[in-house]
């Protein structure tokens, strides 16, 4: 900008403010157009109240004059205006003019709002609507936004400030005679003795206009100057800042840069390797390790699922390999793959009392006729010595009556009597049953043939149907569960169910009868006045006169405890495992028969009543 000066006309000129010692006037030279290249500017102008209308025609022309020094066009220079007060208004957007006549026309046709001051708002709209693509706001361009105000701000403007600044807009603010100093600065770019200008009127507001245009029109300085910039350098008007390239991170001298690491920084989340790059990374694995399709996590190579291995039996794993493994039993050959069966009865201390019999990758102990394996799985014992799981399922259903249902706990008492009761010997469980099914203490609940007599005494009558097959699928899948008690198979301990009932099934029985001897579970059946006999024989294990009894009278039920020894002695193999009553009665449907003409006549009277 060139200044011609009228006679008697000085100027003092310090950083383009102009202080007049004297009163006059001054004009422009010959026009100079802004040749800095392209910006796009939004004035927001301050039109509350307290700006009076001939205040609002000096900040009208303000901006006039300004656009007559700048090179305006679509590709050069763009120009918009924002007007606020409690309401902010657009006058015209970034692309609505494309020559100066045009700007000028709508600036002149400007309405003032007269209203509050919502300085912040205004902000906010300049940022969210004033610099979109929508509204002309062109990529890589400058945003530069002069913001003139006379009154302190009625809302938050720091906040908002900082967020349009950093999103690239440059923001000027100039404050006329009312206007706060403190909000000026929480608004404006620094450095802010180039960004806050603070005047006692507007008719000094032109000083503004001198010092902007000088910042605004200015050389490109980062072609015309040393920036020592050592990536990029970026011109704003009347200054420069030098930036870094992705990946990199500014130093504190505000011109070189340094590589940003994120593995150095903790930031890679790589569970073994981390490989830095210019702001970023990429994770690897150790030797014999791979990565997984998060890109971050690692596993070992598993070598042996490549199908190649030729292991005879297992295949294992390692890192950076694998090698065959055999199962227990076998002996791995000098090639490394191949497994060889072992006599382990020959080989190993099997400690058999009686006979040790091999079998492929392991053995098992056998003991002679009338002997029974031990819970060892190694000793032989005698029968009286041998220990059972045993589960007794008692029908507690109505038509048992409570009177009955006292005789039926008797004969559960006097067969625990008969049992050598421990923790490590035989294990009693109580079901009863009716139209639902209740555990009344499984096997490992009592350790001692007193407590259970003690605990069957307080068992409650159930009553109601008879859901035989509903008791027997619960005693196979719950009472012989090892939850409950039973001991595992692999210890040799016999599983034995009595099932006692006085009626008909009201629900199918075979099937879980069937599954039960299946599962290797010796099922004892006692039946009592209308209790099928067809039933009881699906219940019962073979041979079926050593498992199955019947007696039409609940009084004859202690007769048949007391005769009955629960035994569980070898069979017809050597190994335990076939389990039956022995010794339970000589002859005991005789003595059925006899107690049931006995008893026949009371308990007719007692069905009558």
């Amino acid at each position: 900008m060139k200044l011609v000066f009228q006679p008697r006309c000085h100027f003092l000129c310090h950083h383009l403010h102009i202080q007049c010692q004297k009163l006059y006037s001054c004009v422009p030279g010959p026009e100079q157009k802004c040749k800095s290249g392209p910006v796009d500017l939004v004035f927001l102008i301050d039109s509350s109240r307290s700006v009076r209308p001939h205040e609002f025609e000096t900040m009208r022309k303000f901006m006039i004059d300004i656009l007559n020094t700048l090179d305006i066009g679509l590709n050069a220079t763009r120009v918009g205006v924002v007007q606020y007060s409690s309401q902010v208004r657009s006058e015209f957007t970034l692309k609505a003019h494309a020559k100066l006549e045009n700007m000028v026309k709508g600036i002149n046709q400007i309405i003032p709002l007269a209203q509050g001051t919502m300085t912040g708002l205004a902000i906010k709209y300049v940022m969210n609507e004033a610099f979109t693509a929508e509204a002309g706001d062109r990529p890589k361009v400058p945003n530069v936004a002069v913001i003139v105000t006379d009154g302190r701000p009625q809302d938050r403007v720091a906040e908002v400030a900082a967020e349009a600044r950093e999103k690239g807009i440059e923001i000027y603010a100039v404050g006329v005679a009312r206007a706060d100093m403190t909000s000026l600065r929480a608004m404006a770019s620094p450095p802010f003795e180039d960004h806050v200008f603070l005047v006692e009127s507007f008719d000094l507001i032109h000083q503004f206009g001198l010092q902007f245009q000088d910042k605004l029109c200015g050389v490109d300085l980062c072609l015309e100057s040393d920036h020592s910039c050592e990536h990029i350098c970026e011109s704003s008007p009347g200054s420069y800042h030098c930036l870094c390239l992705p990946g990199y991170t500014l130093n504190d001298d505000g011109k070189t840069c340094a590589a940003i690491d994120l593995c150095a920084e903790g930031k890679h989340d790589c569970e073994q390797i981390c490989i830095s790059s210019p702001g970023s990374f990429t994770c690897d694995c150790s030797k014999g390790y791979k990565l997984h399709d998060d890109k971050k996590t690692c596993s070992m190579i598993d070598y042996c699922s490549f199908g190649n291995h030729s292991c005879d039996h297992e295949c294992v794993s390692v890192l950076n390999g694998y090698h065959c493994r055999c199962n227990e039993g076998y002996r791995l050959l000098d090639d490394g793959k191949t497994c060889q069966d072992m006599d382990l009865c020959n080989t190993v201390e099997h400690g058999c009392e009686h006979q040790c019999v091999s079998t492929p990758g392991s053995y098992y102990c056998i003991c002679p006729e009338g002997q029974l394996l031990q819970e060892d799985g190694k000793s032989c014992g005698t029968c009286k010595s041998a220990n059972i799981d045993l589960v007794l399922l008692i029908d507690g259903s109505k038509s048992v009556r409570p009177q009955n249902f006292e005789l039926v706990k008797k004969f559960v008492n006097q067969v625990v009597d008969s049992l050598d009761v421990s923790a490590h010997g035989t294990r009693v469980g109580l079901v009863q049953y009716s139209s639902r099914v209740r555990t009344e203490f499984p096997l490992n609940m009592y350790h001692t043939a007193d407590e259970i007599k003690a605990a069957v005494m307080k068992v409650e009558y159930m009553e109601k149907g008879t859901m035989t097959g509903l008791a027997l699928k619960h005693m196979l899948e719950n009472s012989f569960s090892e939850a409950e008690g039973a001991r595992p198979s692999g210890r040799n301990i016999p599983r034995v169910g009595l099932v006692f009932t006085d009626g008909r099934s009201q629900d199918d029985i075979t099937e879980y009868a069937k599954k039960a001897k299946e599962a290797g579970i010796t099922m004892y059946a006692v039946g009592v006045g209308k209790a099928v006999e067809d039933e009881l024989r699906v219940i019962a294990s073979e041979p079926l006169e050593k498992h199955f009894y019947y007696t039409t009278d609940f009084t004859a039920i202690s007769t048949i405890a007391e005769n009955l020894k629960l035994n569980v002695c070898p069979g017809t193999t050597l190994t335990g495992k076939t389990l039956f009553f022995i010794g339970a009665i000589l002859n005991i449907s005789q003595s059925w028969k006899s107690l049931t003409a006995d008893h026949s006549k009371g308990s007719e009277l007692e069905n009558q009543s």
